[in-house]
């Protein structure tokens, strides 16, 4: 740092010192763990020791000064010393495996990772025979720092992340938003662009031809027209970008190269402005208009007359044209009112949905108000109504069931519905779900996922973060039948190296935690929802045609299992539930996601419960591969064709999947273990499809607090060939990706025309957007 940095930073400090300590002007324990906001007070007590170098039980400014100078501005070595003094619980120079273990089971708590005593005992003698060169019992601070030295960057990054306060934040770099003109912002907009001029243009076009024509009635008078004109066009149209079904057929057509059908919803919200905006120029224009004609002796009929009865004869139907356009002005402010976020994402989706059928009365009236509006109104009416009654009888044809229920973690309801005879989709298609028995009017879109290959059940993973979505789950819930000691870790590292044989034999890797199919590894025993997929004919242990949902020995037999493609489920009985509760469901609805196997290199990002449209596609992928595997049955050599599908130009899938929190790798884990088994016997060099997998909660390897778990979880993935966090072969990374070095990667591997999936949070999508406008990559987002 520069003096002047170096200045700033001691003023930084010494301000933030004076706020937590107050008139004592020292900081005692509690204080220091309030400021660090650490989870586990272990690091906060190691922490606050070695900052007391005077052991008076407080710190001064002049101590958090030296420590803080040593941390932040010192050399790898002595961030390295002050390290090893931490993991050195007992001061007496070296680490032994029961200190290394307490220092390890801090860290899991500090990152929020719940493994069970066993796994961290296993995580605990992976890094210390590791780091135990000599194999003396203890790890030497050269022993550890040879360790280190193992991963590169470590060392010169070791911080403390949770103490924000310590150092002045660092002043965000604006990023320059994209020139409208530029390739890159063009590659993605190019068809909303074009939209939005020629919207532009057709208004501006209708506002000039309908004011030209009655410019010998005044200027009010034009501006009257030329709005009335324009909103002819809209009030109709508006409806079009809500044909849900129309725009499902026009996905499978060319014109979805051409027409950003993606954003149907925001043009009609857009729409929806510009019809309030317009309407209001067009009422100030005719009561300007009324005003002036009032005003002129020639005129028999006073202001309040012209503008509210129906004595003038104004308009085509009885002189109802004043009257009418008040009523219209009325509905239309009550409607643009109740549209807005803060009523339909308060738990007052009715007020949304009661409101907006006004647009039936308001169609009414509009016929009545305007002349030529029924012209207007002719083709996208017809349509409109088509729709409505096709997806009414359709979806009223005949109630469907929902026959199982698992509550998952995070509040997660997985439904399975008996799935409709003639109900066809594509993967990463989304439905309309109504359940009378939680609401009889309400209507909530969700995303299917099963693959279309499944025959016998519909899938929906429905996440509570609404009314409805709160009551779903609370409704199940209430049917729902509702160590190791540290001391014992050093005789197991004993009695371990006195049965170690002098050669070196590969080590069985041990399986505790987490299952052969992937479940995610607890302190608890809890038993996770296992999806797998098998080829017909394939045997499975204890197959017998039905699958069991009990946890304890002896559960009876549930549900059978499709013939050919069977979703295998095994869940705690707290958290299953067989049923047969009515429900109504229309759709399928085309999504964005429809493109991915037009792809030839796609990246599939999901956060959270927004992996589900991934998962229908990544089945979808893992059946079709099923499809091109054949088996020799005399010496079961394995093949795949290599001929693709015609509608499938995949080459490459990097599939990328950002949680919170543990738990919530429990909703597809076992999916994600199958296509890593399936990946495993492909024979190509380069595989087909990659997982990448981040934890957002987990501290990375450069904090002083994880770097111990980090490297003990990649030394134990090492021998183990799988992950201690999910039971996946893929690591799960610690933080959030580097969206640079992610794309960096995707762009060297050159598979062809990269497009980028996304599902989740918009906050994110705005990120990932930036980065693949800088990669000239397509950007593709899921409504979330």
């Amino acid at each position: 740092m520069s003096t002047e940095e170096d200045t700033k930073w001691l003023q930084w400090v010494t301000h933030q010192f004076e706020t937590i300590a107050g008139e004592d002007r020292e900081i005692d324990l509690q204080e220091f763990k309030a400021a660090l906001n650490v989870k586990e007070s272990f690091f906060a007590e190691r922490f606050f020791t070695l900052f007391d170098s005077d052991g008076s039980g407080t710190i001064t400014l002049q101590e958090l000064l030296e420590a803080l100078t040593l941390l932040i501005h010192g050399n790898p070595m002595d961030k390295l010393k002050f390290l090893f003094q931490v993991y050195d619980v007992d001061g007496s120079g070296s680490i032994d495996v029961d200190e290394l273990r307490t220092v390890l089971q801090s860290c899991m708590r500090e990152s929020a990772i719940s493994l069970p005593d066993e796994k961290l005992d296993q995580l605990t003698l992976a890094l210390f025979e590791s780091a135990d060169k000599d194999c003396n019992g203890a790890i030497t601070f050269d022993e550890l720092r040879d360790e280190l030295q193992r991963f590169p960057g470590v060392m010169e990054n070791l911080t403390i992340s949770a103490a924000h306060w310590l150092t002045p934040p660092a002043a965000q770099p604006r990023r320059r938003r994209p020139r409208l003109l530029t390739s890159a912002y063009w590659h993605n907009h190019r068809s909303h662009l074009l939209c939005l001029t020629a919207y532009t243009v057709l208004h501006v076009l209708l506002f000039a031809l309908a004011a030209s024509a009655h410019r010998a009635r005044g200027p009010s008078a034009m501006v009257a027209k030329g709005c009335g004109q324009c909103l002819n066009f809209d009030c109709s149209f508006i409806t079009v970008l809500m044909l849900r079904r129309c725009l499902t057929w026009l996905r499978a057509t060319w014109l979805a190269q051409v027409l950003p059908l993606d954003r149907n919803i925001q043009f009609h919200q857009l729409m929806g402005y510009v019809v309030v905006v317009l309407s209001l120029v067009h009422t100030v224009a005719h009561v300007v208009n009324f005003a002036l004609q009032a005003q002129s002796e020639d005129s028999p009929f006073r202001f309040w007359e012209l503008l509210l009865t129906t004595r003038p004869g104004i308009g085509w139907v009885y002189g109802s044209a004043s009257p009418t356009g008040v009523a219209l002005l009325l509905l239309l402010v009550l409607m643009f009112a109740c549209s807005s976020s803060c009523i339909r994402r308060s738990g007052h989706f009715e007020v949304f949905y009661w409101t907006h059928l006004s647009y039936f009365p308001m169609w009414i009236l509009l016929i009545l108000h305007g002349p030529n509006f029924w012209k207007w109104l002719l083709v996208p009416g017809i349509l409109f109504f088509l729709e409505k009654i096709i997806g009414l009888a359709i979806s009223h044809m005949g109630a469907f069931c929902i026959v199982e229920v698992n509550l998952l973690p995070s509040k997660v309801t997985h439904l399975l519905i008996e799935r409709p005879p003639l109900f066809h989709y594509r993967p990463g298609d989304y439905l309309y779900l109504n359940v009378p028995s939680i609401a009889r009017y309400e209507w909530h879109p969700f995303t299917i996922s099963s693959a279309p290959e499944q025959k016998d059940t519909i899938w929906l993973h429905v996440r509570s973060e609404g009314q409805w979505t709160n009551r779903l789950y609370e409704s199940f819930k209430m049917l729902c039948p509702m160590d190791c000691g540290s001391g014992q870790l050093s005789k197991s590292l004993k009695r371990r190296r006195s049965q170690r044989r002098p050669q070196s034999l590969p080590s069985q890797p041990m399986h505790s935690g987490t299952s052969a199919q992937g479940a995610v590894a607890f302190s608890r025993d809890v038993t996770v929802e296992l999806t797998s997929y098998r080829p017909k004919g394939t045997p499975q242990q204890g197959d017998q045609g039905v699958v069991g949902t009990g946890t304890e020995e002896g559960a009876p037999a549930q549900r059978g299992a499709p013939a050919h493609l069977g979703p295998v489920s095994e869940m705690s009985s707290e958290n299953h539930l067989l049923c047969n509760i009515k429900c109504y469901i229309s759709g399928p609805y085309g999504t964005p996601t429809r493109r991915i196997f037009a792809s030839e290199h796609a990246v599939l990002i999901g956060a959270g419960i927004g992996i589900t449209p991934f998962a229908s596609i990544l089945q979808s992928i893992m059946y079709r591969h099923q499809k091109r595997k054949h088996i020799c049955p005399s010496c079961q050599h394995s093949w795949m064709d290599s001929i693709q599908d015609e509608d499938m130009k995949l080459r490459k899938v990097d599939f990328i999947w950002i949680n919170r929190d543990q738990r919530s790798f429990e909703w597809f884990v076992s999916l994600l273990t199958k296509l890593e088994m399936d990946q495993a016997e492909m024979t190509q060099e380069d595989p087909f499809l990659e997982l990448h997998m981040y934890m957002t909660s987990a501290l990375g390897k450069n904090d002083m607090k994880a770097i111990g778990l980090q490297m003990a979880l990649d030394l134990l993935a090492k021998k183990e060939k799988k992950d201690s966090i999910t039971g996946l072969q893929t690591r799960t990374q610690p933080g959030r990706p580097d969206w640079n070095k992610v794309f960096q990667k995707v762009a060297a591997e050159k598979k062809g025309k990269v497009q980028v999936f996304f599902c989740g949070s918009p906050a994110l999508a705005k990120v990932l957007k930036g980065h693949c406008e800088q990669f000239s990559f397509k950007f593709f987002q899921e409504n979330f």
